[in-house]
């Protein structure tokens, strides 16, 4: 298929995907409710375009914690990226290097942190779960760090994984889930051949190195069923604050009052995330989070996001509300499922066209020009004008979900 928006990597995916790994990255919890709002509340901020502002071609570069980006762009950390291409991992990493942004590289990925580290040409973060298994944290830090990861993501809204039903109906999880898997990748034999067979992808590299076994995708499902923790509180994690030396971000930050405890805590940033969708169905839209976060701590602290990014605009979208930078998931993973390398690099490249064109039409001239007073005045006034029955009803009607997936 011709790829010419970066939404179209979703459908390039799913034609080339089992369905069980195509509805692992595409599905949310329960309902998925909270998933359709994030792209539906992001699509529906209105921003001001201006005209003969004399801008001139802008500049994507930004600064983000102490370091230059070409974009303020990263990509995320995604649990087992080496699924959905061979070694997929180094793939992204290589991606992002060559486009001058960081990758992270999730707790729960198929190739180690030496092999990405050995593999990658740019900056790696390495991101990091709350555990049981305090051993295998400190183990996972010792090592990231020894392989150049300087910061740490910090994931901190997964004290247990949300309910994914779609996961079970796929085949992920649930009954019979290996034979299930092993009948969809009978029928995408690409997949199959350069991926599960030669791209070894039943392997999990950072945890393997911990347990000393390798592990199937069972025991890759047991372990996060089993080692999250929900019982973690600030104080349970002092140990880590005062033993990384690098710049730490925590991920996962929905309300004002955490984003202020994650100042107290001494963290360098904050990622206002509702993990895609993923765990709590029902959760604010970060579009409409944000915000009030940025306004809270944004001198304090690094202020990033994610969930619902979809395109270049959605990023200048973004920044409008207030984040410094953002970070992909979904998006990058389709190009990576669809074309590896190459599909990385041409999803970014398509990206930054997109916020080149976002940011001409509304006279910015590099990220820092991107500011709340963008954002259009219409809605409000608008919302204002609109009788309030009717507005309540507009309020409350059920929002379809953006994206439909196929049977």
């Amino acid at each position: 298929m011709i790829i010419s928006a970066p939404i179209d990597y979703r459908e390039a995916a799913r034609r080339r995907l089992p369905r069980f790994l195509f509805d692992y990255i595409d599905g949310g919890a329960v309902t998925e409710h909270t998933m359709a709002q994030n792209l539906a509340a992001l699509q529906g901020i209105a921003l001001r375009q201006r005209i003969l502002q004399g801008a001139g071609a802008p500049s994507l570069e930004t600064e983000i914690l102490g370091r230059k980006w070409r974009m303020p762009v990263a990509l995320g950390p995604v649990g087992a990226t080496g699924m959905y291409a061979r070694r997929g991992e180094v793939q992204a990493a290589r991606a992002a290097g060559g486009f001058g942004i960081p990758y992270t590289l999730s707790t729960v990925s198929v190739c180690p942190i030496e092999e990405v580290a050995a593999g990658a040409n740019g900056e790696l973060w390495s991101q990091l779960y709350v555990l049981k298994d305090r051993g295998y944290m400190r183990n996972a830090l010792e090592r990231a760090w020894a392989a150049g990861m300087k910061t740490l993501v910090f994931t901190v809204d997964m004290p247990i994984p949300g309910s994914r039903y779609r996961d079970r109906h796929s085949g992920m999880s649930g009954p019979f889930a290996t034979l299930r898997q092993y009948a969809q990748a009978c029928v995408h034999p690409t997949w199959a051949v350069e991926v599960g067979l030669f791209g070894r992808p039943l392997s999990f590299g950072n945890i393997e190195a911990y347990s000393g076994h390798r592990m199937t995708m069972n025991d890759y499902m047991g372990f996060i069923g089993s080692n999250f923790d929900p019982s973690i509180a600030w104080k349970d994690l002092e140990w880590l604050r005062d033993g990384w030396k690098g710049k730490l971000i925590l991920k996962g930050i929905l309300d004002p009052a955490d984003a202020r405890d994650a100042v107290r805590f001494g963290a360098d940033g904050i990622i206002v995330s509702n993990h895609g969708g993923r765990q709590l169905d029902g959760a604010m839209p970060t579009a409409r989070a944000l915000p009030p976060i940025a306004d809270a701590v944004g001198g304090d602290l690094t202020v990033l996001a994610d969930s619902g990014i979809r395109s270049g605009l959605d990023v200048v979208r973004m920044l409008a509300l207030g984040a410094k930078g953002v970070m992909l998931g979904r998006a990058y993973i389709y190009a990576l499922a669809a074309g590896g390398q190459v599909g990385v690099d041409n999803l970014l490249e398509l990206f930054a066209a997109d916020m080149r064109v976002t940011m001409t039409l509304t006279g910015a001239r590099s990220p820092a020009e991107i500011t709340r007073d963008m954002l259009a005045r219409a809605e409000k006034e608008m919302k204002a004008a609109t009788p309030p029955k009717e507005a309540a009803a507009r309020e409350h009607a059920p929002l379809r979900p953006v994206l439909q997936v196929s049977a």
